[in-house]
This record gives structure tokens, C-alpha cells and sequence, in this order.
């Protein structure tokens, strides 16, 4: 088979059309750099637009709110493990950069006097955690991930950046410890495309898909991590994975938090509301690892419905209040369940959502020269050991600005860039191996691994079985009946799953180290957090026989401008 080999040149090449990825290009754009984004699927179906429930915000629009206090909750949710001038940066341009995406378009919903709608959400407070909820999270009824996509999309495409969708990124290409641009293959020609950039900017998202019951897409295999992981990049945080409370039991239909911060609450198979139990003070908005946790350990002591789940309550809401708030929830329980959420119990359970590790950054986005990470495939660390519910998307705005912002300082547009004269082997030599394993198989099966083993509570004997069945798995040769590379669903499913199977056997061994419990990571057998020995951020590298080596890394306690948010027991 002859493979055609077609060549680019760019200033930046942003790998993933998320949230993250159309900011960078749109900001980048009118910076005048090319920009070329390259993305597996059409950027309007990128994983951003299954984003809920809203972005944070100090704007005080509801009831008086500050930024620090934000930075507060944030460091807080993180358990301690935030870098806290990573989150100070955050949380001081989080009203600027909701502005400018309304400024741009964004539908947000508005008050009667027309300021933008703001709402609580779990973990966030006023004081400094003394005093109210916070109202904080702007919304867009319960489709803000759309909305903001939505609009970002077609400003980048005015502008002329350069789409290249169904471009399945397979190489980082290094040169010196630089990165000097990337190789793709094009599913729907089966051209191989080498971009040859003074910037490649990594924003592939999340690699949700390595447990079997995920609010992720099909397309969240964390291919970015992957690449890095290969290349002698380390991964931070790995071990720090989010479950949702609220999805639809073994769908990972998401339930979005927004239901709760409408008014909704939990009940037990008992009709109790159990969260005043786990959560004095926040309740049913308490942090998501608080509140997963609670509901997974009512399923356990038998106070479950069918031994899989709880209720969530909206029958004290009105159906035109659901209608207009909370629009993808209640044709989500009417097309899947067949219920009436104003008249029905919605049943509930909890799903991998999130994942806090990624590739290590600094503020603005630098991961080694020539290569930077955004949004959540970067970990730079603002989410530490438990997201904030709603930081999600203000974290890729504000970091795919900041990692723009420090190009236009660095480089500049037309700059030289070198010519990369690239082996096609890669895509030849996985073509013509003959495995023995169906990718698809060996998928269900990692994800059996994790979910079983390395989900929300964690042992030392599972997680080292597990860590032995991943090691096994990774070394795997795939059966690739397609030799063609056009549409060649097989070869794409083989590389997704060696990615998955990179990241699975990271998070695995990350968990194994963390002889703590801090945040969404809970051991079993080390139940309390231990800020003497683990307060500390984990990198595990890999080379290229999948061997694995674990270091760590100092948490920074100094903000930039203001006063180091100091430890303190979590509770809510």
C-alpha cells in the first residue's frame, strides 16, 4: 500500500477542537498567528458540549461574592493539592473571561433585570467557607458546554483558522527536547499529514473511557496524555479521578449538579434525606467526591434501590421551573427512563466523570519547549485531588488565553519553522503486525479492570492484581484485518485502546503508591489524608517498553499577589 505523505507549516497547531482548543485558536487568530486545528471528530461534537451545568464566576450577580473566596473553595475541593497560583490565576481572571464569552455570544441565561444568571453549585461559599452557599456558576439553562461551543466554532471559522477534522493524531514529533510539530492521519482519506509548527498546543481532553460506567464520550481516550506518556513526558496526578454522583445507573447518563442547585435532593431506598449525615453544612451541594462517596456507601450498607442506586427528588418542582432550568434532564428522563421528573423519583448512581492528572504545566501551559497542554488534558494543577463542580470550563478559557497570551510574547507570526523529514513507519508497522487480539475485547475488558478495582474505593491486593491484568493487556499486539487506511474503524479502535490501556495502567500505579485518602482518591486501607508524607503531587513516567518509573513533586503554597490559603480539615 502506498501512503501519501502531505505536509503543513504553522505557526500553531492546536490538537483537539474542545472548549480549550477553539479559545486557543480564536484567541490566536486574532493575534495573527496560523493556526491549524486538528481534531478526531467535528469540533461541534467534541466531548465540551456535554458540559451542564455551568462556569464560575465571582460576579456577584445573585448575592455578594469575591474571587478569593473562590480560590478559597477551589483550593478546598482540591484537598489541598492545588498549585494555589495556578488557582489564583484562575479564579482572578474568571469574570473577565465569562464576560468576554458572553461578549462574544454565549447564550447564558439572564435575570429579570438582564445581568447574567448565576447559581449555586456543590462546594462553593461565601467567607471563606463560613458563610452562605454561593451563588456562582453562570449558566446556560443546563447546556452551557453548547452554548459556549457553539459559539466559539463559528467565531474561529470567520476568522480562518484552519479545520482538519477526522485527523486522528498519532506522533509527537521531538527534536532536542522541542517539540516541532505533530504527525495525523486523515480517517477520511488516509493521507498521513506531518505539521511542522513553532507551537503545538496539546488539548485533547479527558481519558474518562478507561472505566466502563463514564459520563465520557467514546471519543474521551485521552490521546494527548498518551502521546506525552510516550514520548518520556510524565503524567501528574493520574491516581485522582472523579465520579459524578448523579448519573443514570450503568449508562453514565449524566444527571448534571444543576438539578441540585435547582432544588433537588437525595433520598435512600428508605425515603431519608441522607446527606445531612456526610455533610452537615452543604447537604445535598457538598463536594462530588463527598457526595459519590455518601450515595456509594448507602448502596453498600443496604440502603440502596436494587442494590445500584438512590433517588434523586425534583417532585417538590415545578415541571415549567425543570422545563426552563434544566431542559436536557428532563427530556433525558422522559427519552431514557420514561418518567416525569416533576411527578418521578430519578434513579442515581454514581459514574467516572472527570479526570484531575494530565500532562504537567505551568500557568501558562508550557509543557516542554514548543509543546504546551490545556484544558483537561493538562494538569497544571487547579484541580488538585477533587474538582470544584463548574471549573471545568472556566479552566479551559482562561488557560487556552493565558497559553495565547505567552505565545504572542515568545513567538512571533511567520516565525521560520523547521522542516521535519518523518518515517511513515509507525502506521506501517501497526498495519502489518499480526496480532492476536480484537481491540474492542481488549477495551471491555480494561475498563471491567478499573471500574472493578481502581473506581472509587481503593486496596493494595486490588489494585496490585489489577496493575499485573494492565501490564498484560498493554503488551497486546491487535488483530487489524483492514489494511487500508481509509475509514478503517479497526485501526482507529487499536490506537484509541493502546492510549486507554497507557492510561489505565498510569492510574493504576499512581493509585498503588498514594498510601493516602485525599479527594476523589480513597484507600480503603488508608483512610485519612496524610499531609506529612502525600502532600506532594505524583509524575509517573513510562518509556517505551511501558516500564514505569514514580516521582514526586512539591504542591506550591504561594498564590501569586495574596495569602496562602493554609491547611485545614475538609468538611462540609
Amino acid at each position: 500500500m502506498r501512503i501519501k505523505l502531505v505536509h503543513h507549516k504553522y505557526d500553531i497547531v492546536i490538537v483537539g477542537a474542545g472548549g480549550a482548543g477553539l479559545m486557543a485558536a480564536l484567541r490566536a487568530r486574532q493575534n495573527g498567528f496560523s493556526v491549524a486545528v486538528l481534531s478526531k471528530v467535528h469540533p461541534t461534537k467534541s466531548h465540551t458540549v456535554a458540559a451542564q451545568g455551568g462556569i464560575n464566576a465571582a460576579l456577584g450577580n445573585i448575592e455578594p461574592d469575591d474571587w478569593q473566596w473562590h480560590m478559597y473553595d477551589t483550593i478546598k475541593g482540591s484537598d489541598w493539592l492545588a498549585d494555589q497560583d495556578a488557582v489564583e490565576y484562575m479564579c482572578k481572571n474568571a469574570a473577565e473571561s465569562v464576560l468576554n464569552l458572553a461578549e462574544l455570544g454565549v447564550a447564558f441565561s439572564r435575570t429579570s433585570d438582564g445581568k447574567l444568571y448565576q447559581r449555586l453549585y456543590g462546594g462553593q461559599s461565601t467567607e471563606f467557607g463560613k458563610g452562605k452557599l454561593a451563588y456562582r456558576a453562570c449558566a446556560s439553562s443546563d447546556q452551557t458546554g453548547n452554548a459556549i461551543i457553539t459559539t466559539l466554532y463559528n467565531k474561529t471559522k470567520d476568522i480562518k483558522a484552519d479545520f482538519f477534522s477526522y485527523h486522528f493524531v498519532y506522533d509527537l514529533i521531538l527534536k532536542d527536547n522541542q517539540c516541532i510539530g505533530v504527525a495525523s492521519w486523515s480517517v477520511e482519506n488516509g493521507n498521513i499529514h506531518i505539521f511542522s509548527a513553532n507551537q503545538v498546543i496539546i488539548a485533547t481532553g479527558g481519558y474518562g473511557q478507561i472505566y466502563s460506567t463514564t459520563t465520557a464520550a467514546n471519543i474521551c481516550t485521552g490521546d494527548g496524555n498518551a502521546l506525552c506518556a510516550m514520548a518520556g513526558i510524565p503524567l501528574q496526578d493520574m491516581e485522582f479521578v472523579q465520579f459524578h454522583p448523579t448519573a443514570l445507573p450503568k449508562t453514565g447518563i449524566l444527571i448534571s449538579e444543576a438539578a441540585r442547585a435547582e432544588g433537588a435532593h437525595l433520598v435512600n431506598a428508605l425515603g431519608e434525606r441522607f446527606m445531612s449525615k456526610y455533610s452537615p453544612q452543604f447537604q445535598d451541594l457538598a463536594c462530588r467526591d463527598v457526595v459519590a462517596r455518601a450515595i456509594a456507601t448507602e448502596i453498600a450498607e443496604g440502603r440502596g434501590v436494587e442494590n445500584n442506586h438512590v433517588w434523586l427528588c425534583l417532585k417538590h418542582l415545578s415541571k415549567s421551573l425543570i422545563k426552563e432550568r434544566l431542559p436536557n434532564l428532563f427530556e433525558n428522563t422522559k427519552e431514557f427512563l420514561k418518567l416525569d421528573p416533576s411527578k418521578d423519583l430519578i434513579p442515581v448512581a454514581p459514574a467516572a466523570h472527570y479526570t484531575m492528572g494530565g500532562i504537567p504545566t505551568n500557568i501558562h501551559g508550557v509543557v516542554v519547549p514548543g509543546l504546551m497542554a490545556i484544558g483537561e488534558a493538562a494538569c497544571v494543577s487547579v484541580h488538585g485531588a477533587n474538582r470544584l463542580g463548574c471549573n471545568s470550563l472556566l479552566d479551559i478559557i482562561v488557560f487556552a488565553e493565558s497559553a495565547i497570551k505567552y505565545c504572542s510574547e515568545n513567538i512571533a507570526p511567520g516565525q521560520k519553522k523547521q522542516d521535519i523529514d518523518y518515517d511513515i513507519f509507525k502506521i506501517e508497522d501497526l498495519l502489518n503486525k499480526n496480532g492476536e487480539f480484537n481491540p474492542q475485547d481488549i477495551k471491555i475488558e480494561l475498563q471491567l479492570i478499573m471500574q472493578e478495582n481502581v473506581g472509587m474505593f481503593r486496596t493494595k491486593k486490588n489494585l496490585e492484581s489489577s496493575l499485573k491484568k494492565l501490564q498484560d493487556i498493554i503488551n497486546k499486539q491487535f488483530i487489524i484485518s483492514d489494511k487500508s487506511l481509509i475509514w478503517n474503524s479497526e485501526l482507529l479502535e487499536a490506537l484509541e485502546t493502546k492510549n486507554l490501556a497507557i492510561q489505565a495502567l498510569i492510574t493504576c500505579y499512581a493509585a498503588l503508591k498514594r498510601e493516602e485518602s485525599r479527594g476523589a482518591h480513597f484507600r480503603v486501607d488508608f483512610p485519612v489524608r496524610d499531609d506529612e508524607n502525600w502532600l506532594k503531587h505524583s509524575l509517573v513516567y513510562m518509556d517505551q517498553d511501558f516500564n514505569l518509573t514514580y516521582k514526586t513533586k512539591a504542591v506550591q503554597f504561594t498564590p501569586l499577589t495574596v495569602d496562602s490559603i493554609k491547611l485545614e480539615e475538609r468538611k462540609y
